[in-house]
């Protein structure tokens, strides 16, 4: 009985790694599952593409808004072009400029040496707009101010976004599709 025993015992052993692999059906499963979990993650990794490509029209509009401001105290007036900003982001000797995801331009107020706005135009209709703004004013106890602010447009697009409303006795307001964003 004992070597009866041995050869089912190796013929059970030979069975088995003769059944190795997996079947159809749980390779199926498997492909299901990668299809189900690559559906759900490939929309949120396109818009966190979107969100750092914004990132980078919001930095430069914050940067523009802290170092117009700057330059309108030692000045008098704000900067009309890029190069005198130097930011080193955005260059160029004229009120326009750009990068591979935005078009940039600078708004002087001509009438007031007070007010300053700037617009990122997106370049790809997956991004949205941002403006910015500068205002000094004199607040109720009749003190100087400078104010700035960021609006980011409510929808993406190649449009330009609305510019904010400077100027007068009160901070910069974001207007039209815009909406204020923290810098």
């Amino acid at each position: 009985m004992k070597t009866e025993l041995k050869a089912k015992f190796l013929q059970h052993l030979n069975q088995k790694k003769s059944e190795k692999g997996f079947t159809l059906i749980e390779l199926l499963v498997v492909i299901i599952i990668i299809g189900i979990l690559a559906a759900i993650a490939l929309p949120t990794f396109l818009n966190q593409t979107a969100k750092g490509k914004q990132s980078e029209a919001k930095q430069n509009v914050s940067s523009v808004n802290k170092t117009q401001t700057s330059y309108r105290a030692e000045n008098k007036f704000f900067a009309t072009n890029f190069d005198q900003l130097a930011l080193g982001t955005i260059t160029g000797d004229t009120a326009t400029a750009a990068t591979s995801n935005y078009s940039y331009g600078l708004t002087s107020v001509t009438t007031s040496p007070d007010q300053f706005q700037i617009a990122a135009t997106a370049r790809d209709t997956a991004l949205k707009g941002y403006s910015g703004g500068v205002t000094r004013y004199n607040n109720t106890a009749n003190q100087p101010v400078m104010s700035s602010i960021i609006c980011e447009a409510t929808t993406p697009g190649t449009t330009a976004p609305a510019l904010p409303t400077v100027g007068g006795t009160v901070a910069p307001v974001c207007t039209g599709a815009t909406t204020p964003v923290e810098p």
